[in-house]
């Protein structure tokens, strides 16, 4: 009986298919109303998602994606207990020189890889709306790449839309008590130490958290749009002035720096030796400068940011402490 041998694209639009397949049912499982562990499916499905979209990626391009030991010019492959290969996971298909994803989509996927690790045992409801941009923005960068990498028809445009929201977000609800609250403090603790080691525009990229400025609209006339978000051009005059509308208002908001940035600051003080890890993280808890009432920084997309008021502060402190920094 002949062996058929399956062909290098019919392997490759397999493991596409069931890419597709696992990122539409994480979408799916977040949408659903009645699902309750949705940040863990969400986060395992398009972890498999992105790493069978890469494995179709390589084996397209002859990139080996196996694990394997050089024995003089041969290839040893690794094998689980029972004989099959062992294929690279998301953070190795990341790591390798030929990885096409950009450095903040790819920021995006090491944060939900270690995120999976801290909650794979347990439900942590609270992360459905605390992490949301970053999930959005985990789901925008795969169609895009899909597309990018495969052609406009492999993307997810045509069955996806925005779901239907029962409730409407108040001043009060926006300004209100923050999820954090709700959050475990080892969880806070990895998103903080995680964000921490980002730069600034890292930090602030779409493509690592998607953050969304809604305006209210109010349609009075027939044939108006009549959709929950709509999208316009740029470009137009309606997108200027509601930029301009923004900036007016972003502009009388103060400052705000990540930790890295703050130790930059400080060093740019002249205390050279002033570090994120053990200084940083060790003066603000000594100085409980995360109480909201004592104003130095506040919490926002699931991290805490600092004001100025803070940078200042880490100054005097350094300069009290003498030599120690400089």
């Amino acid at each position: 009986m002949a062996i058929r041998k399956r062909m290098v694209g019919s392997l490759s639009l397999e493991l596409l298919a069931k890419s597709r397949e696992a990122a539409l049912c994480a979408i799916r499982v977040f949408n659903d109303p009645s699902v309750t562990f949705k940040s863990e499916t969400f986060i395992v499905l398009m972890n498999i998602a992105w790493t069978y979209m890469l494995h179709a990626h390589y084996r397209r391009k002859s990139v080996e994606y196996r694990y394997f030991t050089k024995v003089g010019k041969r290839r040893s492959f690794d094998r689980t207990k029972t004989g099959a290969f062992k294929y690279w996971e998301l953070e190795r298909c990341l790591n390798d020189k030929s990885c096409p994803i950009d450095k903040d989509a790819a920021n995006n996927l090491r944060f939900l890889i270690k995120l999976r690790h801290e909650i794979e045992h347990q439900m942590t409801r609270s992360l459905d709306g605390f992490l949301s941009g970053r999930y959005q923005a985990c789901a925008l960068n795969y169609n895009e790449y899909i597309k990018k990498l495969f052609g406009k028809r492999f993307g997810l445009d045509s069955y996806l839309t925005y779901s239907i929201q029962f409730v409407e977000l108040t001043g009060e609800q926006i300004n209100g008590p923050n999820p954090e609250a709700s959050v475990p403090e080892r969880l806070r603790a990895y998103i903080a130490e995680f964000d921490a080691a980002l730069t600034h525009d890292e930090y602030n990229s779409p493509r690592f958290s998607y953050r969304l400025l809604f305006k209210k609209k109010l349609v009075n006339r027939p044939g108006q749009a009549d959709r929950v978000i709509e999208f316009i051009d740029p470009h137009s005059e309606l997108a200027k002035t509601i930029d301009k509308e923004y900036w007016v208002k972003k502009e009388v908001e103060r400052p705000k720096f990540n930790a890295s940035s703050v130790v930059a600051e400080v060093r740019k003080a002249g205390f050279s030796k002033f570090k994120v890890h053990h200084d940083h993280t060790n003066m603000w808890k000594r100085e409980n400068a995360r109480d909201p009432g004592k104003g130095f920084g506040v919490q926002v997309e699931g991290a805490w940011l600092w004001y100025d008021s803070w940078i200042h502060r880490c100054i005097e402190i350094c300069k009290d402490e003498g030599d120690k920094y400089t």
